[in-house]
């Protein structure tokens, strides 16, 4: 085995989770997908996909219908895009890696906006790149970016800058003027941008549309890849689909890498994902709706709690809090779970930058059990 893959950290969420998973009662909030199940329309679809023996290999980049229908659903938000710009995936993190590799090797520079998803800084350091981290930071009750700070780590040896934008876990969201300064000085240096935009309609901002996303600043053939997923905007979380929204002269190389890696996504998925998206205007903005008042039950009832710093999410579906006087985040997740039956992830599972904090997933479909979490960690914070 390689030392490099031997010193990965293993998921601090799932050593919370497997900590309570078994706990008769736990309030579980640690993963990052809600409790419903996905919409009868999307499994219907793919169970008469199935039903008519679609059982088969597909084109490395997809069904050539769902290429058009996602390259529709993205021109509904943004400036058109065309179909051979658009690569389907089997799931979203498959694209962010199938990006990565197409863009960063061995000895290459890769910046990441942190804290986030880990999966976003492990990526790159499995292909052997150098992970240069710009941190977010708390101010005013939201996190924020310093374009200063990430101008300077930005440089021409920054071979891609990683940006996860609404970020999980704080919710901190780049604002357009943010965008067209990042784009603008990474033609400056070279530098590809990787986009994960996976929670772009989980955005509280906006009535029915999406947080800015950096395919409204940007040309078909800029050095910018944006990766998405069906999991979050329809609860599709198991299925596994994703896409790439790439330039075209990129977009030979994707299908390579898909064939090497996946080698295409089941079409029974696939069909599922045409459903999704031709349901998304009358599902989509309804699941938003419902996770702005999970939003607004949880975030009040937090801030509320002595002793919590909580830090408002514009994006996503989660409430990045710390409590005073806790700095393993860890170790107080896991006697949470142990000791009052409420299950959140650790803010280390986010890197260092998050330490102390802990991220709460507000995707439930009873607002009630959002409430009575908090009474549990009402309860931890009188110990």
């Amino acid at each position: 085995m390689r030392d490099l893959i031997r010193q990965l950290p293993a998921s601090k969420i799932r050593e919370v989770a497997n900590a309570g998973i078994g706990r008769e009662g736990v309030l579980a909030f640690w993963f990052g997908e809600g409790d419903e199940a996905t919409p009868g329309f999307i499994r219907d679809a793919a169970v008469a996909s199935l039903a008519r023996g679609e059982t088969f290999y597909a084109h490395n980049l997809g069904l050539p219908e769902l290429r058009e229908a996602v390259a529709g659903y993205v021109g509904r938000l943004h400036p058109p895009v065309t179909a051979g710009r658009i690569a389907i995936t089997s799931s979203g993190v498959s694209a962010l890696m199938v990006a990565m590799q197409a863009l960063a090797g061995a000895g290459d520079e890769v910046a990441v906006v942190v804290p986030v998803w880990p999966n976003l800084t492990a990526q790159p350091a499995i292909l052997g790149a150098e992970v240069r981290r710009v941190a977010l930071r708390p101010q005013g009750g939201a996190w924020r970016l310093d374009l200063d700070e990430l101008m300077d780590a930005v440089t021409a040896r920054t071979r891609v800058l990683v940006v996860n934008a609404p970020n999980n876990p704080t919710g901190w969201t780049l604002t357009r003027d943010e965008q067209v300064a990042i784009l603008a000085h990474c033609r400056r240096t070279g530098t590809w941008i990787v986009a994960d935009e996976v929670y772009e309609r989980l955005y509280f901002d906006a009535d029915g549309g999406s947080a800015p996303s950096f395919l409204d600043v940007c040309e078909p053939e800029d050095r910018v890849v944006v990766a998405h997923s069906f999991s979050k905007s329809f609860l599709m979380t198991g299925w596994r689909l994703g896409w790439l929204v790439v330039p075209e002269s990129l977009l030979e190389a994707v299908g390579k890498l898909i064939e090497f890696n996946t080698s295409c996504a089941p079409v029974f998925v696939q069909r599922a994902g045409l459903a999704a998206l031709a349901g998304a205007d009358g599902f989509v903005p309804g699941l938003v709706d419902h996770l702005r008042r999970c939003r607004d039950t949880l975030l009040p009832a937090l801030q509320a709690l002595p002793g919590v710093e909580v830090a408002v999410p514009r994006g996503g579906m989660y409430a990045f809090f710390r409590v005073a006087g806790q700095t393993d985040s860890l170790a107080y997740a896991k006697r949470l779970v142990t000791d009052h039956g409420l299950g959140l992830a650790p803010g280390a599972a986010f890197g260092a930058e998050a330490e102390g904090w802990l991220r709460w997933c507000f995707a439930s479909s009873d607002p009630a059990r959002l409430g009575q979490g908090v009474e549990r960690l009402r309860s931890a914070l009188r110990l």
